[in-house]
């Protein structure tokens, strides 16, 4: 198998903070906006993208809550499939939602994460910010509004995104 480092730990923090800067551009203080990332890996990108923002702008309350899509996946009767917990104490309804996950590959997993996010409201705007686009194998008309880096890649191929808080390191590499 052969691997391909894809953004290093300073390529990492560099995407993270473009991104965040690309948000403030859209999103200003973040007054009508919230992050919500989807479990189990979009979480760490949201938590990031949070922390960084309220560094950037020296602001304490920007929401930022954590969603469970296990029993909205199309493949949920097909597998073996661990629910997560969501954590969403604040209102989305009328507010501008930012959808995070690591990798949009076939667009299922966002698809899941709209319709579970329905449970809490209806919000004005959602945009979806993901770390990795895979843009060619989309099964589900699905498109990223915040991209950190896009990809060209064949199915059998498989990207590997890790992160400081479970793996030791903030990595993205290309498995072959």
């Amino acid at each position: 198998m052969s691997t391909k480092i894809i953004l290093d730990t300073r390529q990492f923090e560099i995407t993270i903070q473009r991104l965040c800067h690309q948000l403030i551009e859209q999103h200003n203080r973040f007054t009508d906006s919230v992050i919500i990332g989807l479990q189990p890996r979009g979480i760490y990108l949201a938590q990031r993208i949070q922390n960084e923002l309220q560094k950037i702008l020296k602001l304490k309350n920007i929401h930022c809550g954590d969603l469970d899509i296990t029993f909205y996946r199309d493949d949920f009767r097909k597998k073996e499939l661990i629910p997560n917990r969501t954590n969403i104490d604040f209102i989305i309804e009328d507010k501008n939602v930012i959808l995070v996950d690591d990798v949009l590959f076939t667009g299922r997993t966002i698809r899941a994460g709209l319709d579970a996010m329905q449970a809490f409201g209806r919000p004005k705007d959602v945009e979806l910010l993901v770390l990795v686009d895979r843009r060619f194998s989309r099964h589900v008309p699905i498109q990223a509004k915040y991209v950190g880096i896009t990809i060209d890649s064949i199915e059998s191929q498989n990207v590997k995104v890790e992160w400081k808080e479970t793996d030791g390191k903030d990595k993205i590499t290309l498995l072959s």
